[in-house]
């Protein structure tokens, strides 16, 4: 985890503007400052900003992931690299707030900008070290019983809907 704030002015984060490539939602650019998970901003030439997110290194290219999409984006877009993973506020403030998909408030209260921020991703986990479940419980329905079996403390998406 890095210990370093993130930087407010724009100009002063690390810029590349050698886009490689442009495949799908991923791009590729050259650059010798970018870490697994950071955040990089995507100034397009038409002046549309998006957020992406590096997630490969080979080198000195990196891909990344841009969350609008890489539709539209031109091979001289400029891209600036935050030297911070993704974060999300963590305070009560957050509670019948309404956020967008980066994590934006979208409702016209106040913004949450001196909140606690946390990290998004967290420690992988060891599948080698997880307690397996082995207690099936029994629904006497032999469609579930036999094809799709359920055990004690799993997860079972009752409120989800499709998809």
């Amino acid at each position: 985890m890095r210990t370093t704030s993130p930087r407010s002015d724009f100009e002063d984060l690390m810029q590349t503007t050698s886009v490689l490539e442009i495949v799908g939602d991923m791009i590729r650019v050259r650059t010798d400052n970018a870490a697994l998970g950071d955040l990089a901003i995507v100034q397009n030439v038409d002046g549309n900003i998006s957020t992406a997110r590096v997630v490969g290194l080979d080198q000195d290219i990196a891909s990344l992931q841009v969350f609008t999409g890489g539709k539209g984006l031109s091979t001289r877009a400029k891209v600036r690299f935050t030297g911070m993973p993704l974060q999300v506020t963590h305070s009560e403030n957050i509670l019948g707030r309404i956020f967008n998909g980066a994590g934006e408030p979208i409702d016209g209260r106040p913004a949450l900008d001196h909140d606690t921020r946390i990290n998004v991703a967290g420690p992988t986990v060891n599948p080698t070290m997880r307690v397996l479940a082995s207690k099936m419980i029994e629904t006497e329905v032999p469609m579930i019983d036999l094809f799709n079996c359920l055990v004690e403390s799993q997860k079972i998406p009752i409120f989800s809907e499709a998809g």
